[in-house]
């Protein structure tokens, strides 16, 4: 029995479920779980090597058909409730923006997932819309990063979002990732993505970067350059070089910055090895 990660939506978080082995399903395929609410169609994302007790997941029941999926994903039955939830909304007044409206497997549940700044009081809100569709109504508040893995779009990369692509759990992204790599100089505009937010992509090559500053000495560190002792001051971490200021030593001169390369340094200061003296030949 293996452990697969599915998704009910593009903007929901990703569920473990046990795939029993009688179950032939791979990454992309639409299968058909067993949740607490009841019977869900979901996407099957990946599979996990870590998860709690195989006893305490739901299982996947089957392989989706293509009625399934009709049932579920039916673009004009969508958009008409998006209309009608729009259009409340703009009665009630409430300071949101409507995403995506997801009708469930069994067809008594409807979800609506929005963004917005702050709390929505959303109670009356949720009367008119259970009158109006006669259905489970529920109100599902997302961040911004789930905003733009459902609207999809480029990054400046050119390629699509990672996060609309292969990014199935977000990981935090923090302005550390950005001091290490090097790239916080640029300004907040170009490290930030499509939504707003620090781009996922700082995480990728994060710990490398963690292990290129490994290899040099700390900033502050005073170092010997042939024969002057100087203060390191910059790391340039892909060249795998320092920047190392040195002090004048005439009055009236200012301090000046040299690029090092400590492994040349290094073996520039090696001192060279004595040879061996030659034993004489015999002369004959």
């Amino acid at each position: 029995m293996k452990i697969v990660q599915v998704q009910f939506s593009l903007w929901d978080k990703v569920y473990s479920f046990s795939l029993p082995d009688e179950v032939k399903a791979g990454v992309g395929d639409f299968v058909i779980v067993e949740t607490e609410l009841g019977r869900e169609l979901g996407k099957l994302v990946g599979f996990s090597t870590s998860s709690p007790e195989e006893h305490e997941l739901k299982p996947v029941i089957r392989l989706a058909t293509v009625e399934d999926a009709s049932s579920v994903f039916n673009e004009e039955r969508r958009e008409r409730a998006m209309a009608i939830c729009q259009e409340l909304i703009e009665r009630h007044g409430r300071q949101m923006k409507l995403i995506d409206a997801r009708f469930s497997y069994a067809g008594n549940r409807l979800t609506f997932a929005f963004v917005a700044e702050g709390r929505v009081d959303f109670r009356d809100l949720v009367k008119d819309l259970n009158a109006a569709f006669n259905l489970n109504i529920r109100l599902l508040q997302i961040g911004s990063r789930d905003e733009a893995r459902c609207t999809g779009d480029c990054g400046p990369c050119g390629l699509h979002l990672c996060c609309r692509s292969f990014v199935h759990d977000f990981s935090s992204i923090t302005s550390e990732m950005a001091e290490a790599q090097q790239v916080v100089h640029r300004g907040s505009d170009r490290i930030s993505g499509m939504c707003g937010r620090l781009m996922c992509c700082l995480s990728f090559e994060y710990e490398g970067y963690k292990h290129l500053a490994t290899e040099l000495p700390p900033l502050g560190t005073r170092i010997k350059v042939e024969g002057r002792t100087g203060v390191v001051v910059g790391h340039h971490l892909l060249k795998q070089t320092l920047d190392v200021r040195f002090s004048s030593e005439n009055e009236g001169e200012r301090d000046f910055t040299i690029q090092v390369d400590p492994k040349k340094q290094l073996d520039n200061n090696k001192s060279p090895r004595p040879e061996r003296p030659r034993r004489p030949g015999r002369r004959r």
